[in-house]
């Protein structure tokens, strides 16, 4: 594992004999992968991740955010290792597992042979042994097409692999059964297993996006994060948990006499510290708060100001969740908010509609969230489809947090961009001035 600090390359041994610290300049590791049981992170690797949500250190970050860039490079690395593995692993276990099944095979089919009465071929042992190798393969392969472990690139390509596989089983198992066995049995058999092989792939990539976990506990993460900030004192782009009080922030009274055109609301106080700590509401000149309030010291001023805007655009950003796609409906309901205003509103997402119609996105499926969906009353989510909301009943949902600082920022620019030729009289979908978002997200 090479230092951070010096480039040092410096083997289990010399970290062991130096008491985890670097034999060059006796800086500490802030771990040892070696002590480390499931998810194994070096040094480099989390210091590599820091440096790319922040986007090298110009742009804030939060926690949650460096905990799923984390995870995705984790998972890259493992899945690329699994998917290169693969085809080899399925030859290996064909061949050995077939030499050592055969012996096995022989001992039931001369037990059988002799309860029964009946012989049966020796070669028949050497072709149940593949069959089982062939059957244990597909359904491993299957079993990790639907693990919650994989990305759905990942699955995408064990889905693939499957389909060769059963290509492979119809071609040879059919040269077998009818030039060299001459069984018809066999060809049955054969010819349901390549069917079935390619059905389960099939059936895997015609499904929309599957849910995923993390890879590593929560509490695994923030072990790991406050050990790196004990050891290296160096995140000054990572955000702290949003103050819901910015004391000492005061408005010059003359600011006031001016206004937004454009408003960007969150629905969680994270995502709009976030954007204000980017300075995005300076080079968009746009107020950003967040449903709760945030930031509760300049909220009272910054809304008598829009309130005196009657071209205000209001976009509205969200997770993709049961809450979230009730935050359009709360601003339109709210005397804090606009309600009784003729005020244009802007959905910008995140939505499930774009969740389906993305690949790569991070989706996630909790009973709590299922619960949730159950209790919410359908009103609040205007312009959903039913697929979309039986996709939020199942469970599913996605954070906004899931996207890198600058990926969502640029999405938000992208949001706003192109809603700047619309206008209330433009054939809004829904009530009160609420235009629907796009199909896509970023």
């Amino acid at each position: 594992m090479k230092c951070i600090k010096c480039g040092t390359d410096n083997i289990l041994t010399d970290r062991t004999t130096n008491s985890g610290r670097c034999k060059s300049c006796n800086h500490p590791f802030a771990f040892e992968p070696t002590t480390m049981t499931g998810v194994k992170i070096t040094d480099p690797q989390f210091k590599k991740a820091i440096d790319e949500v922040s986007s090298n250190n110009t742009l804030f970050f939060t926690p949650t955010q460096l905990a799923y860039f984390l995870d995705s490079r984790v998972r890259r690395a493992s899945v690329k290792s699994i998917l290169s593995s693969a085809p080899i692993l399925c030859l290996f276990f064909n061949i050995f597992g077939t030499i050592f099944g055969v012996g096995i095979t022989a001992v039931v089919l001369r037990v059988i042979s002799i309860i029964t009465g009946k012989i049966i071929p020796d070669e028949w042992s050497l072709i149940i042994a593949n069959l089982f190798i062939q059957g244990w393969t597909i359904f491993w392969l299957f079993e990790n097409i639907t693990s919650s472990k994989f990305d759905n690139r990942g699955r995408r390509k064990l889905a693939q692999y499957l389909k060769i596989l059963g290509y492979i089983i119809l071609f040879v198992g059919t040269l077998v059964s009818i030039a060299i066995v001459q069984s018809f049995f066999l060809f049955f058999v054969v010819v349901c297993m390549g069917i079935g092989a390619i059905y389960l792939s099939a059936l895997r990539s015609s499904q929309p996006t599957s849910s995923q976990e993390f890879l590593f506990k929560n509490s695994e993460f923030q072990d790991w994060l406050k050990r790196w900030q004990v050891v290296n004192q160096e995140m000054p782009k990572l955000l702290p948990s949003p103050r819901q009080q910015l004391s000492g922030t005061m408005v010059n009274p003359d600011v006031t006499a001016y206004s937004f055109d454009r408003l960007v609301v969150c629905d969680r106080a994270e995502i709009a510290q976030l954007l204000i700590s980017n300075n995005f509401h300076f080079e968009n000149n746009c107020a950003v708060l967040s449903i709760t309030g945030y930031p509760e010291s300049i909220f009272d001023t910054t809304m008598q100001m829009l309130h005196r805007n009657p071209n205000l655009k209001v976009f509205v950003l969200h997770d993709c969740s049961p809450k979230g796609m009730g935050l359009v409906q709360r601003l339109q309901s709210s005397d804090r908010w606009f309600k009784n205003r003729n005020v244009l509103i802007i959905d910008i997402g995140l939505t499930p509609r774009q969740v389906l119609s993305a690949k790569g996105i991070f989706i996630q499926t909790s009973e709590a969230s299922a619960k949730e969906a159950s209790q919410t009353n359908r009103s609040q989510w205007q312009g959903l489809a039913p697929n979309e909301i039986k996709w939020l009943e199942a469970g599913n949902y996605v954070e906004l947090e899931s996207f890198t600082p600058q990926r969502l920022i640029q999405i938000i620019n992208r949001g706003i961009a192109g809603s700047r030729d619309l206008s209330y009289d433009d054939g809004y979908s829904g009530s009160d001035g609420f235009i629907s978002s796009s199909d896509s997200f970023g």
